[in-house]
């Protein structure tokens, strides 16, 4: 974003950033006070964000005018802007991809090839995978959920065990696809590229689902070895999620692994007779609407971050978090405990970020905290959260699926993966483990930008 201009700070630049996140938050108590399903997410967030910028319009100092443009240079923001279009184009492929089979195919090919005996790791492994590929820890649960209950009920398994290995896959996934909208808001709200991102969240994430994977095989061992199914899959139809995967990993640009998936997916929908060109063209379009909240809420929020920021609002903020942070570790404390807070009052992993990004960006420049850093621990800790806390749509769809038998705190105690990755991203802020790739590939923080030539450098 464009540096903002010096100006004095002020705490009550705050309060319109408060009233969206108490509204959010208020509406979702009184509606779970009601019984409403799924509460936390029938008021929608775009709407809280207007009235807190109504509020902005009426509290900040300035003219109409002034504060007008404001808003709209922090709507027009490069990262917001770049930002929104990822979101299309992943909802685009998201759906294309869903719509010819490609999760379907998925699933069916990791329950062909996990050996029976080993179900509830596998089923962990097959969430991770789905999750990873689609960028939707909800579709996965949703598609995976039901398949684990069955199973859990063939094989005499314990039924919140499994369960809880399929939202620990789901969330797994989600935190490291990238073309999950959570990646998109951490990457671009820290000015760092997804594959960096992926690079140091893998070696966090993949410790904790390896040491997850464990203990699934040793303490979900079925009563009896269930007899699955036989299933059929097309191969080629899971291709589109590898080629995406891989292409991204690579570090081609962003739009053009989306665009070329999407064109991909739609190849192989169109060959196998999935659709048309016009319900392609449908598809594609019903992606972009299932994108609609999340590109408005990104779009609306960078517009009142930026009034907030040219209130002084952010200055304020970090002036008192100065009295508390000593450090680089103590920043990155910081940064863990905002967006934590920030998911436990919003109950979404996403705005979570999309409210702590711009304040951790701020932290990691004066703090020196490795943006591609501050954009792991953004993501990390918002997954952590989201898959721990009981009135989440993750566990409470999951609680779904059971008629009853279970509630999230049933599941909680079993979240084995989410609680591994908050240990040791927490041992690691204070060790240095797990950040190789950050120490062969330093940041240029005067540039903000990774450093150039650094294999040569000593």
């Amino acid at each position: 974003m464009d540096k903002p201009k010096q100006i004095k700070s002020s705490g009550k630049a705050l309060i319109p950033f408060l009233v969206f996140v108490v509204v959010y938050l208020a509406a979702g108590i009184i509606l779970q006070a009601k019984g409403v399903e799924m509460a936390f997410y029938a008021f929608p967030a775009p709407v809280a964000v207007i009235i807190g910028i109504i509020v902005a319009f009426f509290l900040l100092e300035g003219s109409i005018d002034e504060k007008f443009d404001s808003f709209v240079k922090g709507c027009g923001d490069e990262n917001i802007i770049i930002m929104c279009i990822i979101y299309l184009l992943a909802g685009a492929f998201s759906n294309v991809s869903k719509s010819m089979g490609g999760v379907d195919a998925t699933v069916n090919l990791g329950l062909t090839l996990i050996p029976p005996q080993y179900v509830t790791a596998g089923l962990f492994i097959i969430s991770g995978f789905l999750s990873v590929a689609t960028g939707s820890s909800v579709g996965t649960i949703v598609a995976i959920t039901p398949i684990a209950v069955g199973l859990a009920d063939k094989a005499g398994l314990q039924l919140a065990l499994v369960v809880a290995a399929a939202v620990g896959g789901a969330m797994f996934g989600d935190n490291l696809s990238v073309i999950s909208d959570t990646t998109i808001a951490a990457t671009r709200t820290q000015n760092v590229q997804m594959r960096d991102k992926f690079r140091v969240n893998l070696t966090l994430a993949l410790p904790a689902a390896l040491i997850t994977l464990v203990l699934l095989v040793i303490f979900g061992k079925p009563v009896s070895v269930p007899k699955i199914d036989e299933v059929s899959y097309n191969i080629v139809k899971v291709l589109p999620y590898l080629f995406v995967l891989i292409t991204a990993v690579m570090g081609m640009n962003v739009f053009v692994v989306l665009t070329g998936g999407i064109v991909f997916s739609g190849a192989v929908g169109l060959f196998y007779g999935d659709f048309t060109f016009l319900t392609l063209a449908q598809e594609i379009y019903a992606g972009f609407v299932g994108m609609i909240d999340i590109f408005l809420l990104s779009l609306l929020t960078g517009g009142l971050a930026r009034m907030v920021t040219e209130g002084g609002g952010i200055q304020w903020l970090l002036e008192k978090i100065k009295g508390m942070v000593k450090g680089r570790k103590s920043a990155e404390i910081g940064i863990a405990g905002l967006v934590s807070l920030a998911d436990a009052a919003t109950a979404n992993n996403t705005v979570a970020i999309i409210i702590a990004g711009p304040i951790a960006k701020e932290m990691s420049k004066e703090y020196k905290v490795d943006p591609r850093r501050s954009a792991s621990l953004l993501d990390s800790f918002s997954c952590v959260f989201q898959g721990l806390i009981p009135y989440g749509a993750q566990l409470l769809l999951a609680g779904s699926f059971t008629n009853g038998l279970l509630s999230p705190f049933d599941i909680i105690p079993l979240l084995w993966y989410q609680q591994l990755l908050a240990v040791i991203v927490i041992v690691s802020i204070f060790v240095p483990i797990c950040d190789g790739y950050i120490r062969k590939n330093p940041w240029d923080f005067e540039n903000d930008r990774p450093m150039k030539n650094t294999a040569t450098s000593k």
